[in-house]
């Protein structure tokens, strides 16, 4: 059973796996998948080696933005089940000593909700100052519009009253007025019903937007901060152990604030890292790698990233140089259908082009990097994409568990989307239980990558520093875990040197390890496979195509 507040960082060491409801696992026969087919599947995960569930959102909604416009936040969208199922959902991840966060949408509603469909209903409603109103469309005007493919403004006129209604995202989605109390106090009551049903966390939506101000890019504001901490201060007196999870796609600099003085958030994501590593498997070079490392500052002690390859959303391009942009969707979205907003809307397989070397190679820094990894539904298989589905829709296909019908996702002759059936990525050729059949597979190879993480504090705790010798084309750091009280010298210190070749091509270089002379590094992928004892002299090492290696020291 998990106690949180036995260890309330937890989550430093842990491994998330990022689960759509909808695409997991269909219990009910209506083609959807729900939260008992989640339950049915814990073992599954345990067995992966998941610490930590995220649930994308599972409340009632109209489903504009998939869930993300919540129509009703205490209770469960019908196609996944009941409150009942719920928590009988959190109780089996607990038994399994997992834990379990689900997303909040804290910026904006469904238009289908309550709330906003009172605000609208006159000028001098009740809630009528729940969302930002205004009799004209200019305000806030040196604000971005996020989802550009779709909106040309963030408002909308309202035919009702005849005022404008602000939004960040799209028209459906009416942001909130965290200027009126009464909107901070009800979002702080949604958190404590769900942490009451015993969730872990949250992982909190479009957090940069919660307030507006004139000439600024609402985004990012001091009154964000301020609502922030008091959140934090609430989890810490109330709620010790249960953590909240930033969404905040800005430069490392900006995420930095929301961590505040260990008095904001617990964790947040690193999105700028993501599109740099794809980047140096196509450039060949690290280089892109260690600028966006170098540029992220340090983060309060118990704070922490969270790191990933891929998620439910677009392979997002907006913290990139226009120029880099164009480059990664002329090498890894040719097809304008691959295209999205500022981002591509592929998988991570089908963007390797099936290369296992590389998929292998970018888990290996996925769960090596500083911060707590998260691993994409399916990825762990190594799943495929649909670019013929709209929107997002493409990367949020049904897990293919077997080759039966379906995948052996739902017994009913169409589900929600369709199963991919191509040549390359096909159900009946990538599945769990093919991939559980061969020693040799993904799959395993993931479930061993985690075993060997967990047997240390290094990877999740330790501090990072770059060890890059004269060779681009090959990334090396150190993630050395000293404890809180052991000499960095000391017996018990863990030591790793990450060793990467980002090419196709065997490439040979060195680097000075003569304060280790006498000792022998071990690969603990690879335990078995021998390396040269350390010298004076300088360490001369070859690494083979696409080669990682965890080397303790």
């Amino acid at each position: 059973m998990v106690d949180s507040t036995m260890d309330s960082t937890w989550y430093k060491d842990a491994v998330f796996y990022e689960l759509y409801v909808r695409a997991f696992k269909d219990s009910s026969g209506d083609g959807n998948g729900d939260l008992r087919g989640v339950l049915s599947r814990l073992d599954y995960l345990q067995q992966l080696g998941v610490d930590c569930i995220w649930l994308l959102p599972v409340n009632p909604s109209p489903l504009r933005d998939d869930g993300y416009d919540v129509a009703d936040y205490l209770n469960i969208h019908s196609d996944f089940g009941t409150l009942e199922d719920f928590k009988a959902l959190v109780g089996g991840v607990h038994q399994r000593g997992m834990r379990i966060i689900v997303d909040v949408v804290v910026n904006h509603t469904s238009d289908q909700h309550p709330w906003f469909i009172e605000s609208r209903s006159s000028k001098t409603a009740a809630k009528r100052d729940w969302y930002v109103w205004s009799d004209t469309d200019q305000r806030y005007a040196d604000t971005r519009v996020i989802f550009k493919d779709t909106e040309q403004s963030n408002w909308t006129r309202d035919p009702v009253t005849g005022e404008y209604y602000w939004h960040r995202f799209y028209t459906e989605q009416p942001d909130l007025n965290y200027d009126n109390p009464d909107v901070q106090q009800a979002i702080l009551d949604i958190m404590d019903y769900w942490l009451g049903m015993g969730i872990d966390g949250f992982r909190v939506d479009a957090v940069p937007y919660l307030f507006e101000r004139e000439n600024t890019t609402c985004e990012n504001l001091p009154e964000t901060h301020q609502y922030v901490r008091r959140l934090r201060k609430h989890f810490d007196t109330q709620w010790p152990g249960r953590i909240m999870l930033a969404e905040a796609n800005q430069w490392p600099q900006d995420v930095r604030e929301y961590f505040g003085d260990n008095d904001e958030f617990h964790m947040a994501f690193h999105f700028p890292i993501m599109p740099r590593l794809f980047m140096a498997l196509k450039q060949r070079t690290r280089k892109s790698i260690v600028d966006i490392l170098n540029r992220t500052p340090a983060i309060p002690p118990s704070a922490q990233w969270c790191i990933f390859l891929r998620n439910h959303d677009e392979l997002t391009l907006e913290m990139v140089t226009e120029d880099e942009r164009q480059y990664m969707w002329e090498q890894y979205a040719p097809d304008d259908r691959m295209r999205l907003n500022l981002g591509i809307r592929r998988r991570l397989a089908p963007l390797l082009d099936n290369d296992q070397r590389r998929v292998r190679l970018l888990n290996a820094l996925l769960f090596s990097l500083p911060g707590s990894p998260i691993i994409y539904y399916g990825d762990e298989i190594g799943m495929g994409d649909n670019v013929q589905l709209p929107d997002r829709n493409g990367v949020r296909t049904p897990m293919q568990w077997d080759s039966s019908k379906n995948a052996g996702f739902s017994d009913v002759d169409a589900p929600y989307v369709p199963v991919i059936d191509d040549a390359d990525f096909g159900y009946r050729r990538v599945n769990v239980s093919g991939q559980q059949a061969d020693p040799g597979s993904l799959w395993y190879v993931m479930r061993h990558m985690l075993t060997v993480r967990k047997q240390y504090r290094a990877f999740g705790r330790g501090a990072f520093e770059f060890a890059l010798p004269d060779n681009e084309a090959i990334l090396g750091y150190w993630r050395v875990y000293t404890g809180d009280s052991v000499p960095a010298t000391g017996a018990n210190t863990e030591r790793f040197l990450v060793l990467v070749n980002l090419t196709d091509e065997p490439q040979r270089s060195e680097i000075d390890l003569s304060e280790f002379a006498g000792r022998t590094p071990t690969d603990v992928l690879t335990p078995d496979q021998s390396w040269p004892e350390i010298t004076e002299a300088s360490y001369v090492f070859e690494l083979a195509p696409y080669a990682y290696h965890w080397l303790r020291i």
